[in-house]
């Protein structure tokens, strides 16, 4: 790596790495350019994960590592425990068999983690620190790709990927296009039923962010992101968290600038029922299931018309002193003095209106809309249904659909509008 890219490995190793480097004895090759990294749990469909990356066409001349952290806490039972240690044997008895001079399957044992801190987040932290590592060594700004242990990809992923980014050679990360199975024989029919509602549901808010014309509208996705190192280091890498981690992090490579969407390849994530997590995927699925309801509800489109008003404000003018003419609910939202300070510290440290809007999205940023659409919810407006409220952002996006459209059509035409949206379009 050039000097400033040591600086920042030395600098994110000496505030935020979680543990010395446990890879240093396992060799890279130099022509490697994608560390795809892995975090398994008491999974028992890993080696299908194996086999679709293993399918997918490489590159010439490159090198792909895929490093999987293979973990569980301290308190875990048993049985989670011996189930780990037979998925261990498992994929490195695949390595042994399907590592050649194109891809390299690694497997890195994290067992036994503190209990503060076991969870998906460690464990993603964990590989992206070794990928780190590992890139650091070859003196290269590689591409560290996140993934998960029951997910599948199209043959085309490493090709597009590489592609994307080398074409785009500021590119600090992406978010790359997902679609669930929405029907088939490998699971209930209620699981069907409820991924379409959630996956309906997410395209739903980050389309209704994107209507806002703020710059962080993409989809925060664990097993469909991908960072150059550089920027991870730069934004203090992936944190520890038990839920919520991938957004948070995203959010933040997000801020750097130079981000965008792949969408012309695809990660087809398990629509399975989970408990791994208290939030994500697999809990929302069984949450829906759980329920009983008949109907999916989500947030009020209301809520994003109010926050279209609110970004709009600052189009044409580094506003001083809009609050008065704020709708409703963002007045009872918003805490009056320390929005106008906010404003304040944002045109005292800005000279033109690019620069103020860039520090007023770096402010009021994606976590911002979360906690007001939440804010609407408990105190305006309940939830309301998502079949409707998708509708209504249609019709708002001049997007043709019928009004007997049930939610798997719906959803079907925002994947569509998911894809449509540039490969090349780099906020």
């Amino acid at each position: 790596m050039n000097r400033s890219k040591v600086h920042w490995y030395n600098k994110y190793i000496k505030r935020f790495s979680y543990q010395e480097e446990q890879l240093k004895n396992h060799p890279i090759n130099s022509n490697t350019e994608l560390i795809v990294v892995i975090p398994c749990f008491n999974e028992t469909g890993l080696l299908a994960t194996f086999q679709a990356l293993l399918d997918a066409t490489i590159p010439q001349n490159i090198n792909i590592e895929i490093l999987t952290v293979i973990n569980h806490g301290e308190n875990e039972s048993e049985e989670v425990k011996q189930l780990n240690e037979v998925t261990l044997i498992q994929a490195n008895n695949f390595s042994k068999k399907n590592t050649n001079r194109q891809i390299s399957f690694i497997n890195l044992k994290a067992f036994n983690l503190q209990k503060k801190h076991a969870g998906v987040g460690l464990a993603r932290k964990i590989g992206m620190d070794e990928a780190l590592h590992r890139f650091q060594r070859i003196n290269k700004n590689g591409i560290i790709v996140c993934f998960d242990a029951d997910s599948l990809c199209e043959k085309n992923y490493f090709e597009t990927i590489y592609n994307h980014f080398n074409r785009n050679q500021k590119l600090n990360g992406v978010s790359i296009h997902f679609e669930h199975p929405i029907e088939g024989t490998s699971h209930q029919h209620s699981i069907y039923a409820a991924i379409i509602d959630y996956e309906l549901h997410l395209r739903y808010y980050k389309n209704a962010i994107k209507l806002l014309g703020v710059p962080y509208a993409y989809h925060t996705i664990g097993s469909s992101m991908a960072v150059k190192c550089e920027a991870y280091a730069k934004q203090g890498g992936m944190n520890k968290r038990k839920a919520g981690v991938d957004f948070y992090f995203l959010s933040k490579i997000i801020q750097l600038g130079n981000f965008s969407e792949i969408t012309n390849t695809k990660v087809i994530p398990s629509p399975r029922v989970s408990d791994r997590v208290p939030f994500g995927t697999g809990k929302a699925i069984g949450d829906i299931i759980d329920s009983g309801q008949e109907e999916y509800l989500t947030y009020d489109f209301d809520a994003f018309l109010d926050l279209k008003l609110f970004f709009d404000a600052i189009t044409t003018t580094r506003t001083e002193s809009n609050y008065d003419h704020l709708p409703n609910s963002l007045k009872l939202f918003l805490d009056p003095t320390d929005y106008h300070n906010k404003l304040a510290e944002i045109r005292k440290n800005t000279a033109s209106l690019p620069r103020y809007k860039q520090r007023f999205y770096f402010v009021f940023d994606a976590f911002f809309i979360l906690k007001f659409v939440h804010f609407f919810r408990d105190n305006i407006q309940n939830n309301k249904s998502l079949n409707l409220e998708a509708k209504r952002l249609l019709k708002a996006l001049n997007i043709s659909f019928q009004a007997t459209d049930n939610n798997k059509t719906l959803l079907s035409i925002y994947r569509k509008l998911d894809c449509n949206q540039s490969n090349d379009n780099i906020y």
